[in-house]
C-alpha cells in the first residue's frame, strides 16, 4: 500500500497531511503527484470526490516551496480556472490546508460579489491563483491581472465547463498563458469537445482515469421510488422526517423548482434552504455554512449549483427530479459516500421520467433497485418501467410543473413506511481522518 510519506512530497506538505489523519492517497493521487512533481502534464478523468483537487494542490505546492520567487504584481505562478465559485472557494481552502506549513500568497476570484477586495489581493501578484472564467476575464480585460508568468496552469471540470457555456472563454485564457508551462486538465467525461480541448492545450500527456463515467461509487446503496407528481412532496417530507437522514442534498432541476421545494420543506418543519444561480454569492455560501455545520437538514439544489460541493457527512442524496443527462445522475450521487462513509442516493420516477430512468441504468450499467415499500407508491408507473412499452416522453418543462387537476389519495394502509437506510459511518474531520482516510477534496 503506497503512502503520502513516498510520493516524493517534501516534508511540510506530509506534515500537514498528518495534521489532517491522512496517511493513504487515492487512486488518483497515487498516480497523479509522482508525474506532476516529475513536470509533465496530465490528462485526468475524475469525477468529484475522487481526492483531485489533493492530487494537484500538493504538487503545486511542493512547486513553489522549492523553486522560490516572488511573483509578480498582478501576475499569479499557478491558475486553476474552474466552473463554480462554490468550487472556487473549496480549492482554495485546500490550498490553505496543504499548505499550512508552506509561506506562500494565495487568492480567490469570482463573480457576484465586488471585485475590489479581489482587486486588492492580487495586486502585489499570488503564488496560487483560483478562478472563475467570467471574473479573470473582467479583471485581465481591465488591466488589473496578467497571465504571462503562470507556472503551472489548472482546469478543472473541464466538461462543466463546456456545458455551462465557458468554452470561449477558456479559450481566451488559454491564449494569455505562456506556451512553456505545465498543464493539467481534469474531466469528470471526455466527450469530443473536451478531448479536442485537451489536444490544443496538452504537451505529450499523461492520460490517468480512475472513475470510468458509466460507473458510481461502489458504497453507495441506489434505490427508486415510483410516485405520481404530485405525491413527491409528500414523499420527501416523509423521508426527511425520517431520524436515519441526518443531512441530505435534493436535486431539482429548475431553480424555481428548488426554492419551491425547500419552502415547501420549510413549512413541514425540515430545516432547508435552496443553492442555485440566481442567489447572490453571500446567500449561496450563507447555505452552504448552516448545510456544513448541521443547522440545515436538506440541501435543495440544481445541477449547476452543486457541481463540486464536497461535503463529508452527507447521508443521503435526494433525485426529487431525475435529470435529462444520465452523466449528471453520477455526479448527484457522488455527493455522498464521500471520504470513505457509505451513503444513500433515493431517486423520485414519475411516468414522464421513466425515459430518463432506462437512460440512467443503461449508462450505469446496472438496475437501480426499487423501493415500493412507501405510501405514495405508485403502482403504474413501476409497471411502465418494468414493461417494454415506449414510456411518455421526458417533460420539456425541466421543472416541477403545476400539480394535476385531482391528486391521488393517500393510501389506505395507514402510515407511511419510509424508506431508510443506516446513516453514513461516522468519520472525523472534513476528509476522512479515521481509519488513515484519503484526501478527498474536489
Amino acid at each position: 500500500m503506497t503512502l503520502f510519506t513516498e510520493l516524493g512530497l517534501i516534508e511540510p506538505l506530509t506534515r500537514a497531511l498528518t495534521d489532517e489523519g491522512y496517511t493513504t492517497p487515492t487512486p488518483i493521487q497515487a498516480a497523479a503527484i509522482p508525474t506532476l512533481l516529475e513536470g509533465r502534464d496530465i490528462l485526468g478523468i475524475a469525477q468529484t470526490g475522487t481526492g483531485k483537487t489533493a492530487a494537484f494542490a500538493l504538487p503545486i505546492l511542493n512547486r513553489l516551496a522549492t523553486v522560490r520567487q516572488r511573483p509578480l504584481p498582478r501576475s499569479a505562478r499557478a491558475l486553476i480556472l474552474t466552473p463554480t465559485r462554490e468550487l472556487a472557494v473549496q480549492i482554495g481552502e485546500g490550498f490553505a490546508t496543504y499548505g499550512r506549513h508552506v509561506k506562500f500568497k494565495r487568492a480567490v476570484i469570482f463573480g457576484g460579489v465586488g471585485q475590489g477586495p479581489q482587486v486588492n489581493a492580487t495586486a502585489g501578484g499570488t503564488d496560487v491563483l483560483v478562478a472563475t472564467p467570467g471574473r479573470l476575464i473582467d479583471l485581465m480585460d481591465q488591466g488589473l491581472l496578467k497571465l504571462d508568468s503562470v507556472e503551472v496552469f489548472v482546469l478543472d471540470e473541464a466538461d462543466r465547463m463546456l456545458d455551462m457555456g465557458f468554452i470561449h472563454a477558456v479559450r481566451k485564457i488559454a491564449a494569455r498563458l505562456p506556451k512553456e508551462r505545465q498543464t493539467l486538465l481534469f474531466s469528470a467525461t471526455m466527450p469530443d469537445a473536451v478531448a479536442e480541448l485537451a489536444a490544443g492545450m496538452l504537451r505529450h500527456p499523461q492520460r490517468i482515469e480512475v472513475t470510468p463515467v458509466s460507473s458510481t461509487v461502489e458504497r453507495i446503496e441506489q434505490r427508486v421510488l415510483f410516485v405520481s407528481r404530485d405525491n413527491k412532496r409528500n414523499l420527501l417530507v416523509d423521508l426527511m422526517k425520517d431520524r436515519k437522514v441526518t443531512r441530505a442534498i435534493v436535486f431539482t432541476r429548475t431553480k424555481h423548482g428548488a426554492n419551491r421545494v425547500a419552502e415547501q420543506l420549510e413549512k413541514s418543519g425540515v430545516p432547508a434552504d435552496a443553492i442555485h444561480g440566481n442567489k447572490s454569492q453571500n446567500a449561496r455560501q450563507k447555505a452552504l455554512n448552516a448545510f456544513k455545520a448541521g443547522e440545515l437538514k436538506a440541501l435543495v439544489a440544481t445541477d449547476i449549483a452543486a457541481r463540486g460541493i464536497d461535503i463529508d457527512g452527507v447521508t443521503h442524496v435526494i433525485n426529487f427530479e431525475l435529470p435529462n443527462e444520465p452523466e449528471s445522475y453520477v455526479h448527484r450521487i457522488g455527493r455522498t459516500a464521500r471520504a470513505g462513509a457509505d451513503g444513500i442516493a433515493l431517486s423520485f420516477c414519475e411516468a414522464e421520467e421513466v425515459a430518463y430512468l432506462r437512460q440512467i441504468e443503461k449508462t450505469i450499467r446496472q438496475t437501480v433497485p426499487v423501493e415500493d415499500n412507501h405510501a405514495w407508491h405508485c403502482s403504474s408507473t413501476h409497471r411502465l418501467h418494468t414493461s417494454n412499452a415506449r414510456a411518455p416522453k421526458p417533460p420539456q418543462r425541466g421543472g416541477l410543473g403545476r400539480p394535476q387537476a385531482a391528486p391521488a389519495g393517500k393510501p389506505a394502509h395507514g402510515k407511511p413506511s419510509r424508506p431508510g437506510a443506516p446513516a453514513a459511518q461516522k468519520h472525523a474531520g472534513p476528509q476522512a481522518k479515521a481509519h488513515g482516510g484519503h484526501a478527498r477534496r474536489g
